[in-house]
C-alpha cells in the first residue's frame, strides 16, 4: 500500500502539468514520418524555443540522423554555442537563479512536454496566446491562464488580439476571452503560422519519443511473425494429430 502512495505522490507533479483550463483542443494532426516538417520544427525550436528551454535528453547528433539533417548544415545552423559539439546534449546557457529571477520559475525543459501536455494540448497553447497589458510580458493564453512566458513567435504570428464573447452572471455582462484575431503584422499568415505551429509540435512529439515509429514499423513485423507461426501452429497440430488417431 505504501508502494503505491509513493507512486501516486511522485505523479502528481505531471498530472497537475498536464492540468489546464477547461477548453476546447484543437487537432495538431502532426505526422512523424514527414521529415521536411520535422526539421522545420527543429530549426523553429533552436530559434525561438532553446534560448530559454532546453531538450536535456536529447544529443544534436542524434536528432541529425534522426530526422534527415546533415552535421555540416546542424553545426551551421542548429548549433549556437561554439563550444559545443555535435555529440552534447541539448542543454542551453541560461543560468537557472537568472530565469526564475526574470521568469518566476526556471523555464521546464521541454524533452519530454509533447507526452506530459499531449500534442493537441501543445498545438492549441502556441496558438492561443493574446495581448494582454495587466501581464508582465503583454500577453496571456486561453489555454494557459496567467501565462509565465512571453508569446516567443509573436514575430511571425502577429500581435494577437482577444476576441471575446459576453456572458451573464449574476445579472452583469462578463466578457471571456474565446479566441484570437491576429493583427495581420506578422511574418506569417494565418493557415501559414498554424502549419509552423504544427512542424513545432511535430518535433516536440518526435523529442519525447524518438523511437515511436521504429516501434510501430516493428510491432507490424511482429504481429506479422505471429500470424505465420500460428499458422504454422495449427497445420503442425493436425498433422500430429492425424497419425496419433
Amino acid at each position: 500500500m505504501k508502494k503505491w502512495i509513493v507512486i501516486l505522490f511522485a505523479m502528481l507533479p505531471s498530472l497537475a502539468m498536464a492540468a489546464g483550463a477547461n477548453v476546447p483542443l484543437d487537432k495538431a494532426n502532426n505526422d512523424l514520418g514527414d521529415q521536411a516538417s520535422l526539421q522545420n520544427g527543429a530549426k523553429l525550436f533552436m530559434n525561438y524555443c532553446f534560448g530559454c528551454h532546453s531538450a536535456q535528453y536529447q544529443r544534436y547528433e542524434r536528432v541529425a540522423r534522426d530526422i534527415g539533417i546533415p552535421l555540416d548544415l546542424l553545426k551551421e545552423n542548429l548549433i549556437f554555442n561554439p563550444e559545443a559539439k555535435v555529440g552534447d546534449l541539448m542543454e542551453n546557457a541560461i543560468p537557472e537563479t537568472s530565469a526564475a529571477k526574470w521568469f518566476g520559475a526556471p523555464p521546464p525543459d521541454l524533452t519530454l512536454v509533447a507526452r506530459v501536455r499531449g500534442t493537441d494540448w501543445l498545438y492549441t497553447y502556441l496558438r492561443s496566446f493574446y495581448e494582454d497589458p495587466s501581464r508582465p510580458f503583454g500577453v496571456n493564453n486561453i489555454v494557459f491562464p496567467s501565462v509565465g512566458m512571453p508569446h516567443v513567435l509573436e514575430e511571425l504570428q502577429g500581435i494577437p488580439k482577444p476576441v471575446f464573447e459576453t456572458h451573464m452572471v449574476d445579472g452583469k455582462e462578463v466578457k471571456k476571452v474565446v479566441g484570437v484575431q491576429s493583427s495581420g503584422t506578422g511574418e506569417l499568415n494565418s493557415d501559414e503560422y498554424d502549419d509552423a505551429v504544427r512542424d513545432l509540435v511535430n518535433f516536440l512529439e518526435y523529442s519525447g519519443d524518438p523511437v515511436k515509429l521504429e516501434r510501430h514499423a516493428l510491432g507490424w513485423w511482429v504481429m506479422a511473425f505471429l500470424v505465420i507461426f500460428t499458422i504454422v501452429v495449427v497445420l503442425l497440430k493436425k498433422e500430429y494429430w492425424r497419425d496419433v488417431h
